[in-house]
């Protein structure tokens, strides 16, 4: 340790002893309360400690992640919302997308459009979709590449939606590349 670094930690620590003398001094009445409160923080600061170290293994867990496999398959686990997502590369830019095998087109929202490099609001929107939510206009779009893992498709159809969207829509134009679609314990897999 270099001179400037003894000096901090010496400060430091006489700085804490007079924050923790004084609020002893302060509470020496309640001495019971004053433990009872140290041992709170205590365990707060040995819980965050905990998650921070242990991040890295319980990630997975909270956030499932995609994972491309040696067979050519690829698995993704079932999102804690019950849905599946998937993140593809179109025309470079990552694009994450709700898996639904109830759409017919891969469907972009104006804002990953717009992110992929496409004009959402020079495009035009001469086709139409049924949704939930009733019909909205959409535009056919031409996209110039579209990766997930190992796997690049060229020139692949899909739709930009002109409503509001709150994600991508992953459809059968897409999954449909595909061989195999399993849905089982859990975890979707895609087998080209």
């Amino acid at each position: 340790m270099s001179g400037d670094e003894i000096a901090r930690l010496a400060f430091m620590g006489l700085l804490t002893a007079a924050i923790v003398g004084s609020y002893l001094l302060h509470n020496r009445g309640n001495m019971g309360k004053v433990a009872q409160q140290a041992a709170i923080w205590v365990l707060i600061f040995m819980g965050v400690i905990a998650v921070v170290g242990l991040w890295g293994d319980i990630r997975t867990s909270v956030m499932p992640q995609q994972a491309m496999l040696s067979d050519s398959r690829i698995e993704v686990p079932r999102s804690p919302d019950g849905h599946y997502y998937l993140t593809l590369g179109i025309n470079g830019t990552p694009v994450r997308f709700v898996v639904d095998t109830g759409a017919t087109d891969m469907v972009l929202s104006q804002q990953d459009a717009a992110r992929t490099g496409l004009n959402p609001d020079g495009l035009a929107y001469l086709g139409s979709a049924q949704t939930a939510n009733g019909t909205v206009r959409t535009a056919a779009v031409r996209l110039e590449s579209v990766t997930l893992g190992d796997f690049t498709d060229r020139n692949l159809g899909a739709v930009v939606n002109q409503g509001q969207l709150a994600g991508s829509l992953l459809g059968m134009g897409y999954l449909g590349l595909f061989d195999r679609i399993e849905i089982a314990n859990g975890q979707l897999v895609l087998t080209r």
